[in-house]
């Protein structure tokens, strides 16, 4: 059989989404492979992870207790060694700040082909990836050579594994090389986070250029407090200082997957919609009916946002 060996992550003492994307991306693979599924989750509360992680498709957790926060060296080891010790065909990891740390290392360790940032593959005796080029503008595919390959997965691409699996839970007996481990986490500083995470927002209403200048930011968020939902921008907006880096969605910003998102006055940059096309409702308000987020949304309307905007302040007050 080929298996799937894939590293799922978590950060502060919580499981981030990227843990239970990987699930869907791994099983899928694994499907194609005719293996099975097996999930690794390196240090934290590996036991109350284990138990969240238990999800359809999965055939096997392997926790490995070490200290309470990602550490480079740490992972590296843990990877090698249940590598070693399961022997898979592939390796998943999160496209992730923390993944794209100890990916490459892992990769050199084990000898294996790497590719980064997919979105996609096919498993038929050969592997063939697919990833975006050129700010996404073109979708490439990879034919990988080799019998094992080491492939990190972009967040927001799979659906989160839902339902309640029945996962082999296990303790990987493993012990840390500690004259190999040259880095250790002495703290976290956040930087520009403000006091809202908009990955984790259900109803997103984003801004763009359409706005035309700070002063009418009041408008929209007379719309965010009507509706509930929670601001965010495209990237001109941030870059002209009117909100805060934390607020912008694109592949420079937060990747987010409301349920719904509400775009004003934004043209629909290959950026941007790298960062939202995941959302599962997408409703887009632009003067230009050719602009490119007409090609993604399932709702839009051609129209002055100042005529828009109020009118829907007013539906929902």
């Amino acid at each position: 059989m080929s298996d799937v060996l894939a590293i799922t992550e978590h950060r502060r003492g919580e499981l981030r989404d990227e843990s239970f994307e990987i699930i869907s991306a791994g099983r899928e693979l694994a499907d194609d492979a005719g293996g099975e599924l097996h999930l690794a989750v390196i240090s934290g509360n590996v036991d109350s992870f284990a138990d969240s992680l238990n999800r359809e498709g999965v055939d096997a957790v392997h926790t490995v207790e070490n200290g309470e926060e990602f550490n480079h060296d740490v992972y590296v080891q843990a990877v090698e060694a249940l590598y070693n010790d399961l022997a898979p065909t592939f390796v998943l990891m999160p496209n992730s700040v923390n993944g794209l740390d100890y990916a490459p290392a892992v990769a050199n360790r084990l000898d294996l082909p790497l590719v980064t940032d997919v979105i996609g593959f096919e498993y038929d005796e050969t592997l063939t990836t697919t990833r975006e080029m050129y700010g996404s503008k073109v979708e490439m595919t990879v034919e990988v050579e080799g019998d094992q390959f080491a492939v990190t997965t972009r967040g927001a691409e799979w659906p989160e594994a839902e339902g309640v699996g029945d996962a082999e839970i296990s303790a990987f007996d493993f012990e840390v090389d500690e004259s190999d481990v040259r880095s250790t986490v002495t703290g976290f500083e956040e930087v520009g986070s403000g006091d809202v995470d908009i990955s984790e927002a259900e109803f997103i209403v984003s801004i763009g250029r359409g706005i035309e200048e700070e002063e009418n930011l009041p408008l929209i968020e007379d719309l965010v407090e009507a509706t509930g939902a929670t601001l965010a921008s495209s990237r001109p907006i941030v870059d002209n200082g009117w909100l805060p880096k934390n607020r912008q969605v694109g592949q420079s910003g937060a990747q987010v997957t409301p349920q719904v998102y509400l775009a004003i006055g934004i043209s629909g940059a290959v950026q941007h919609v790298a960062g939202m096309k995941g959302a599962e409702t997408i409703i887009a308000v632009n003067t230009d009916p050719n602009a490119p987020i007409f090609d993604i949304a399932d709702y839009g309307v051609v129209g002055d946002l100042f005529e828009v905007v109020p009118e829907l302040i007013e539906q929902f007050s």
